[in-house]
């Protein structure tokens, strides 16, 4: 992997239109047993901030959640939406990196990052790090989705094209989009000894999920950064990617279409 990594997706519409979907419950559920009253978390590459409003509810009364994420303009994105649903818990936000957060040691009772690890140049280090500002007992909760596991119904190659175009240009950016196979043995090397391993799914199956889904990936695919890195990285020409989103569209249309997200899941105690 490089030392440093872009992110791939950017923070176009179509990427924040997933992004504002998540929730606690329907991306951090295996870690909502852990939360008490009083806690304090800190959520890494918090984005437009929907998980981290739930982190800061899950936490009341009396604890605090902070929230970070390395791009300036989607933590302003993040402010609102805490300030719309006002938890009782405060929430701060910080823009870091990751490899070197800027906090004490152990800060932290809970440091809980959703689809980061993938994305950062070394994850391994990462992880070091988020176990650095945990106090001791804590807990370093991660969850990233695992691109070859991902499957869908009908067959079509512009989709099976689709996903190995998007792994190439993870991997040219310097991230590993099969990350949440990796999450356990990164732990591993990241010197924990305590690591709880599981893995859940999305699954979008109902017409307006996949309408949804297939939609926001077409227009990802011809609009928002990772579009501008394929191209730009000589990885595929505007004609393909077009032909990709065309695809999505076609596929999304299926009156039985079903796709589903494995995404690996570790609690690692520090």
């Amino acid at each position: 992997m490089k030392e440093t990594a872009v992110y791939t997706h950017g923070h176009h519409e179509s990427v924040l239109r997933s992004h504002r979907w998540r929730t606690a419950e329907n991306s951090a559920a295996y870690l909502i047993g852990e939360l008490r009253p009083g806690m304090s978390v800190l959520d890494v590459g918090c984005g437009p901030g929907t998980i981290t409003a739930d982190l800061a509810e899950l936490v009341s009364p009396g604890g605090r959640v902070t929230a970070v994420d390395a791009a300036a303009d989607v933590l302003e994105q993040a402010r609102a939406c805490v300030e719309r649903r006002a938890p009782a818990a405060p929430v701060e936000f910080a823009t870091a990196d990751v490899h070197a957060l800027d906090f004490p040691d152990d800060s932290f009772d809970v440091v809980h990052a959703h689809q980061v690890l993938q994305h950062v140049g070394d994850p391994v280090r990462a992880l070091r790090e988020m176990r650095r500002v945990c106090r001791p007992g804590g807990i370093v909760a991660a969850r990233d989705a695992d691109y070859a596991a991902m499957t869908w119904f009908p067959g079509t190659p512009g989709l099976e094209e689709w996903l190995d175009l998007y792994r190439r240009v993870a991997r040219a950016n310097g991230g590993e989009p099969d990350a949440g196979r990796r999450l356990l043995s990164w732990a591993r090397a990241a010197g924990f000894t305590e690591v709880a391993s599981s893995a859940t799914a999305w699954c979008y199956a109902t017409a307006e999920e996949v309408a949804w889904w297939s939609g926001l990936w077409a227009d990802r695919t011809t609009a928002s950064a990772y579009a501008s890195i394929a191209t730009s990285g000589g990885h595929a020409t505007p004609a393909a990617l077009a032909s990709i989103a065309e695809a999505w569209h076609t596929w999304g249309a299926a009156p039985d279409a079903w796709f589903s997200v494995l995404n690996g899941e570790i609690l690692a105690r520090a």
